[in-house]
């Protein structure tokens, strides 16, 4: 199956310096936006980041409290948008899914990954799952002139 990101500038910008700011460790958050084509065509507008709740070394991990995921429903459901997915960072390594990335991966969403080298962004990648074979597919990011709705922070 093809998939293809777009992203507005503003929403990616927002991305980079968060997940920049948040080397070493790993950055995460959620986007939001519209659907085309039966989700095959994806439009991200928002981007808002949330805090990192990994106890421990959050320089190989990233974990979002289950209250922060009701948040970002909530805020997808008033702002009339859909919930696309997350996005983390991985710092000083590629832009790849890793197992853990894959084991925490649930159909429908999005998985934006920056590669953070040094605490410059490097690549930037999207990812969904493919349930039936248990793996990562890679979408195609683009970058599109949509407005962007302006940033707020969920927490």
């Amino acid at each position: 199956m093809y998939y293809q990101l777009s992203l507005a500038p503003e929403a990616e910008q927002y991305i980079l310096q968060q997940l920049e700011a948040d080397f070493p460790n790993e950055g995460c958050g959620f986007f939001y936006g519209t659907e085309e084509n039966e989700g095959q065509l994806r439009h991200v507008l928002l981007a808002e980041a949330v805090i990192n709740s990994k106890e421990g070394d959050q320089r190989r991990r990233f974990e979002i409290s289950p209250l922060d995921y009701m948040k970002a429903e909530k805020k997808a459901l008033e702002l009339g948008l859909n919930l696309l997915g997350i996005y983390h960072s991985h710092p000083n390594h590629p832009a790849i899914p890793s197992i853990h990335d894959l084991k925490q991966a649930v159909p429908y969403f999005s998985y934006i990954i920056l590669s953070v080298q040094e605490g410059q962004a490097a690549e930037l990648t999207s990812w969904r799952l493919n349930e039936e074979r248990g793996e990562f597919e890679a979408e195609e990011v683009k970058r599109n002139n949509l407005e962007a709705l302006p940033k707020r922070e969920l927490i």
